[in-house]
């Protein structure tokens, strides 16, 4: 019996759903196991590329592209719910939709790019191999183009984005040069490639020539891998002695009032601890976002002198997230913040937010740092506190420790790579550039989920861009210092209290990404554009 127009239809759904599911999957080991995440995902996008370049139409193209799209956000983006439903005290039916909503909304970015190569570049049957060549170019330019966009539209919300699920494969040499988005460049051009050669008919063997845009996709992914072994930075100054905290203190307790100082006594514990024998002693210790989840002022000078007491004793700088309130020009302002102080700072500057060391986070997280226009319906449903402050400048000056220069960014802030380049930078002033990167988080918000591998992957990713460490000070997990090359060198298990001793190498020199940003990414992808589309008309078969 021949299928009908509709059981076609719901089996193409339903294979799309899956392909898009297991493309989540790449983002992080844990569901796949390491080696099969950018074999997998390249796999994935390859399906979600076939049935768009050969689709009817440009819409039915963008239909299933959306489709393969909101399933990965739907499933990779899970955690979300925990964050909303447990922790913020939103009821269940609307934390799922809210799931459902944002996936909906970031699936239009692949559901556009896909809806615009088959409308302008097609991948015809009888197209020849610079067509196929042009429609699989046309395709992964597209696709990383609006992956970028999806990084800067309304604050930008770039998790999940293809390139990093391509940290462990020759792909990531190109990140020092181009960044993720033109690692997700060179990832979809190898799936549509892949797509490319399937033959729509099997009774047609395939020509050799068709082969052409897959031996430039393969040629293309391979030379990251030599460009992975050049040592786009050098050391400077002697290593730095580190001990990272990660105090595991539940969500559901962080914020109350009661529990306060059995936390602020479990930090400060950890941060007094002698190093274990054979370990050299911390010249700093870093703590995480928000460890006092109360405004500085807001605490007893007493706690504040105990902190600075044993930053004197241990001989050490001590930095912690903070929120922090002070006053500017006649206005408050409230900012989330990490300060740096030792045995000499005055305790009064702990208590006014004025120390010399100090970074104030500029990239906010919508709803839960800043209440974007016409929702404050929807923040006040939620139980989050400490929801409405003020960002911090695009440069500021990285804390001088040990004789290395350390920059910290918070939270999701590390999502963003162009954020972090500034910092890298030599000061108005004069003052080196960052020479080791550090993000203090606090992922308790997302439970035990896959949220924590997937935020270390992305850590990873903005080392290999920079060629610098990064240290990740957690409160839940995942703590880890982080080499210039992308490779962890070690790490707690989540969901456990620990410190993390770690002998870290500052690291001097700009990538070309570090130079330039995203704009040799985007050159790229507009060159190809016109390329392909032009090429591709050249290209097409004689009626």
């Amino acid at each position: 019996m021949s299928r009908t127009p509709r059981s076609i239809l719901l089996r193409g759904a339903a294979g799309l759903t899956l392909a898009g599911a297991v493309h989540a999957l790449t983002f992080a080991p844990g569901p796949l196991p390491d080696w099969a995440l950018a074999i997998t995902q390249i796999l994935m996008l390859a399906i979600a590329a076939r049935v768009t370049l050969t689709a009817p139409s440009a819409t039915q193209a963008w239909l299933r592209a959306w489709l393969f799209g909101f399933a990965t956000y739907a499933v990779g983006l899970y955690w979300l719910f925990i964050s909303m439903h447990r922790y913020g005290d939103l009821a269940a039916p609307l934390a799922v939709a809210g799931v459902l909503a944002l996936s909906a909304f970031l699936a239009l970015f692949p559901a556009t790019a896909s809806a615009l190569t088959r409308r302008y570049v097609p991948l015809t049957a009888g197209a020849t191999p610079l067509g196929r060549l042009s429609s699989t170019l046309a395709w992964a330019a597209l696709w990383a183009a609006f992956e970028w966009l999806r990084a800067v539209l309304l604050t930008g919300f770039p998790w999940l984005n293809i390139g990093y699920a391509q940290v462990d494969s020759p792909i990531a040499g190109w990140a020092p040069i181009l960044g993720v988005h033109g690692m997700a460049f060179v990832a979809a051009f190898a799936a549509a490639a892949i797509a490319s050669l399937w033959q729509p008919s099997r009774k047609k063997a395939m020509d050799s020539r068709q082969a052409l845009a897959a031996g430039v996709a393969v040629a293309l992914a391979a030379v990251g891998w030599p460009l992975s072994r050049i040592d786009w930075s050098s050391p400077t100054g002697d290593p730095l002695n580190v001990r990272l905290i990660q105090g595991n203190i539940e969500q559901s307790q962080k914020f109350d009032p009661a529990l306060l100082e059995q936390s602020l006594v479990r930090h400060l514990e950890m941060t007094a601890l002698p190093p274990a024998p054979g370990v050299p002693a911390p010249q700093l210790v870093i703590l995480p976002e928000t460890v006092m989840p109360v405004f500085q002022d807001q605490l007893d000078p007493r706690i504040w002198d105990a902190w600075r007491g044993v930053a004197a004793r241990g001989n050490m700088t001590i930095a912690m997230g903070v929120p922090l309130h002070d006053r500017v020009n006649g206005r408050d302002r409230y900012t989330n913040s990490v300060v740096g102080f030792d045995g000499n700072t005055p305790v009064q500057q702990l208590l006014t937010g004025s120390t010399a060391m100090r970074y104030d986070k500029r990239h906010l997280v919508p709803w839960g740092e800043y209440v974007p226009p016409g929702f404050h319906w929807f923040v006040d449903m939620l139980n989050i506190p400490l929801g409405d402050f003020d960002r911090g400048a695009p440069r500021q000056t990285p804390f001088a420790v040990g004789g290395q220069h350390i920059a910290f960014n918070i939270c999701y802030e590390d999502l963003f790579g162009p954020d972090l380049l500034p910092a890298l930078q030599p000061g108005a002033n004069g003052e080196p550039g960052a020479t080791i990167l550090v993000n203090v988080s606090n992922l308790g918000w997302f439970g035990n989920s896959w949220a924590l591998r997937q935020h270390l992957q992305i850590g990873r990713l903005r080392t290999m861009e920079t060629a610098r460490p990064m240290l990740t000070a957690t409160n839940t997990g995942i703590t880890a210092a982080i080499d210039a090359k992308g490779h962890v060198a070690a790490q707690l298990a989540p969901l456990q209290p620990g410190v993390l001793p770690v002998s870290v190498q500052g690291m001097t020199g700009l990538t070309p990404y570090a130079r330039f940003g995203d704009k040799l990414a985007l050159a790229l992808m507009g060159l190809i554009l016109i390329a392909a589309i032009g090429g591709h008309r050249k290209a097409r078969p004689a009626n």
